[in-house]
């Protein structure tokens, strides 16, 4: 059996369409692509690929995209051991570290799924809640209308104090110049079209601004309550002061996005039914 571990580019190309879903057509396609970035996650893959299986065996067609993001680790090992005995695995790799939202595009770009949820890759995301998105979606009539992004909001952190204080500093700061509305940008776990997200700017960190993406193009956002579980295995990649200078910076470029976007509505006029090479109806 071949394994499909992917080389990739650490910039993912523009957004193309979907090669599986061209080869594949769409009925071969499964309705949901979970995307799990992970960067020496060793300790941690195989339970949440557990995990994953456990909440959504039964319930929904679905594959699972691991992106490594070039780990030191035993992790992209691991994870092809895995995928020899599970078809619905797939696992693609990063030549070099190339940061969280890279990976998180590499995956959406990779997924065959209409339907794309993201989870982070240390664990302390439960697979558990990602059913309750699905039904939301459907409530939402998330398939018809403006794009829809649900976001995971973290009510009830499992972290240090001083973790859970700068997120809240930098989710005040963030929500009150974006106006994105969105108490917890930074929870990993998260609902949204495939479509929709190739629709946005692609740029390092963008992960952390989705909500102010999707509204930028006239989206809806809608946070909805997850589960936030404690770090038990392998160490954090993200420290305070790293991600408040690069959060700072970001933040101006998706100030200046905003304010550059034009949003309108087209009405289609007049044009034929017919296609290039089809005879006209008589």
């Amino acid at each position: 059996m071949r394994i499909a571990l992917h080389r990739l580019a650490a910039e993912p190309p523009l957004p193309v369409a979907n090669p599986d879903l061209v080869a594949n057509g769409a009925a071969a396609a499964p309705l949901l692509s979970v995307v799990v970035p992970v960067h020496n996650e060793a300790e941690n893959v195989a339970l949440l690929l557990d995990e994953i299986d456990a909440a959504l065996g039964g319930r929904v067609d679905y594959e699972v995209l691991f992106v490594d993001d070039a780990s030191s680790d035993d992790t992209a090992r691991l994870l092809v051991e895995l995928a020899q005995s599970l078809p619905h695995l797939r696992v693609l790799r990063h030549s070099r570290n190339s940061g969280q939202s890279t990976a998180i595009a590499t995956g959406v770009r990779a997924a065959r799924g209409r339907l794309v949820a993201t989870l982070d890759g240390d664990g302390q995301n439960d697979p558990a809640d990602i059913p309750a998105l699905l039904e939301r979606w459907r409530a939402e009539d998330g398939e018809s209308g403006a794009p829809l992004l649900l976001a995971g909001w973290r009510a009830a952190r499992s972290d240090t104090w001083l973790r859970r204080l700068s997120s809240r500093i930098a989710n005040g700061v963030r929500s009150r110049l974006l106006g994105d509305g969105t108490p917890d940008t930074g929870c990993g776990l998260k609902l949204f079209s495939r479509d929709t997200f190739l629709l946005l700017p692609y740029f390092d960190h963008m992960h952390r601004f989705l909500p102010a993406l999707v509204r930028r193009h006239g989206g809806r956002v809608i946070s909805v309550a997850v589960l936030h579980r404690p770090r038990l295995r392998g160490q954090s990649h993200y420290g305070v002061w790293n991600r408040l200078w690069v959060g700072i910076v970001d933040l101006g470029g998706v100030m200046w996005l905003r304010r550059r976007t034009r949003l309108t509505q087209v009405e289609t006029l007049a044009g034929g039914t017919a296609t290039l090479g089809e005879r006209p109806p008589t």
